[in-house]
């Protein structure tokens, strides 16, 4: 299983992630390293299909549902749903079904 985490750099969340990351990983006893991925321009953001930092991605694949269909790359903060509020970093139900999807 492969686990990415793209970020722009100065990124505030982008430690706050990569720990919630990994704790969900440990919880549902998952053996998988996590590839971190600075992402510096806005042609490497197209190119990676980069929908904002924090993102991250399971096997290729981005953790949000939906995610496939947007074209809004850039160098930006990510935004998910989270119920009724948004917030900065995804919430670990997102992470959670990913990985189950992917296992």
């Amino acid at each position: 299983m492969r686990i990415e985490l793209l970020y722009v750099s100065g990124c505030p969340l982008h430690d706050e992630t990569l720990a919630l990351v990994k704790r969900v990983v440990e919880e549902e006893r998952i053996v998988a390293g996590i590839e971190e991925i600075e992402v510096a321009d806005a042609a490497q953001a197209k190119a990676l299909g980069f929908l904002g930092s924090p993102s991250v991605r399971i096997d290729g694949r981005d953790i949000e549902p939906g995610a496939r269909e947007r074209g809004d790359f850039g160098l930006s903060c990510r935004v998910y749903a989270d119920g009724a509020r948004y917030s900065g970093i995804p919430p670990p139900e997102l992470i959670r079904a990913a990985l189950a999807r992917a296992h």
